[in-house]
């Protein structure tokens, strides 16, 4: 089967950046390993390596790269989009998630899984990203109600696509397919045991193995392990992605805003521009909640959102600065050394 490069995703954009390294092969990342990185091309897939100055942890699946003949990455292409997170444990890293995404496929369940607040994390996810959101409440087949969970769901956002599916009827699959033609991609996330395997096997046309899930909870154990850009039976191309119970939101308050974005609008008419929203005269927060028009636990989720965020991000942007100011510390240190030996 030949690609071309609008196949794999190839734009203007990129053709733009391009131009000015002649000698160099586009490629699209399908896959990031420790040391080197696996990318598509027209001509097939190859196994990329990077310049000894470069880590692949710098890199995302999606992402698009040109190499030389020797099949060495010597340029990074800018990206459409970028999702990210912090980094699981008590780093402040950033994680890389992918790259180059038009959609994201939010997934959940039509049972103990549904929640909320993390629908509304995935949420700022993609607008924080620059992708377009549609959630996909997957084992509609096994709920009696699936449209109660579409109906809690739509109304976290105004004209949210909001999908019940059965990943395997074919019916609910092309709906799904309809979102991400071919040439454009999509990216499955959400937590382990929403039938996310499941799901992307039907839409690629792979086998890989499902692990069931525990019925008092419905929580899952993790099937996929590494992110993987994969052609869907479309023409469409989808990254699975690990199961995330945990995303912590990284940069992402422009993303958060959008998603409350009904919450914004009524702070901006508070009568104090610095209303902390608790019990000020003349918020307008408050006298919504009072009126029955917003609830309190949306409220809350806002401000927890708000306060995660600022502080990983500030967490993150301290770090940033320390390794700056110890590389400026080892520098001085090696031309003092240098100074002294040739004296």
């Amino acid at each position: 089967m030949s690609l071309t490069l609008p196949d794999l995703g190839w734009s203007s954009f990129f053709a733009a950046q391009a131009a000015a390294h002649s000698g160099c092969t586009p490629y699209r990342l399908t896959a990031i390993h420790r040391s080197t990185l696996t990318g598509l091309s027209p001509e097939g897939e190859h196994t990329l390596m990077t310049s000894p100055d470069q880590s692949t942890g710098t890199f995302a699946v999606g992402d698009w790269v040109l190499a030389d003949p020797e099949h060495r990455v010597r340029h990074l292409l800018d990206r459409r989009s970028l999702l990210k997170r912090r980094a699981a444990g008590t780093g402040a890293e950033a994680q890389l998630i992918a790259a180059n995404v038009d959609v994201l496929f939010i997934t959940s369940s039509c049972n103990a899984d549904f929640n909320l607040p993390r629908l509304e994390r995935y949420l700022a996810l993609a607008h924080q990203a620059g992708c377009y959101p549609v959630v996909l409440l997957t084992k509609a087949d096994t709920c009696t109600a699936p449209r109660t969970y579409v109906a809690r769901a739509e109304a976290l956002a105004p004209f949210l696509t909001v999908l019940a599916v059965n990943a395997l009827d074919p019916a609910d699959l092309d709906q799904v397919l309809s979102w991400c033609p071919s040439g454009q991609t999509g990216a499955l996330v959400g937590s382990s045991g929403v039938g996310k395997t499941t799901l992307m096997n039907s839409l690629t046309g792979t086998q890989e193995a499902t692990a069931g899930i525990r019925e008092d909870d419905a929580k899952g154990r993790h099937t996929t392990t590494a992110r993987a850009l994969r052609r869907m039976v479309n023409g469409g191309w989808l990254v699975d992605t690990p199961g995330m119970r945990a995303l912590r939101l990284l940069d992402a308050g422009d993303g958060i805003d959008e998603v409350f974005q009904d919450l914004s609008d009524l702070a901006a008419s508070c009568r104090f521009s610095d209303c902390g929203h608790d019990s000020e005269p003349g918020c307008a927060i408050q006298a919504a909640i009072a009126v029955g028009t917003l609830e309190p636990a949306r409220l809350d989720r806002w401000r927890k959102l708000r306060r995660e965020d600022a502080r990983n991000s500030e967490s993150v942007a301290e770090a940033r600065s320390r390794d700056k100011a110890f590389g400026k510390m080892v520098r001085a240190v090696m031309r003092d050394k240098q100074g002294r030996s040739k004296s």
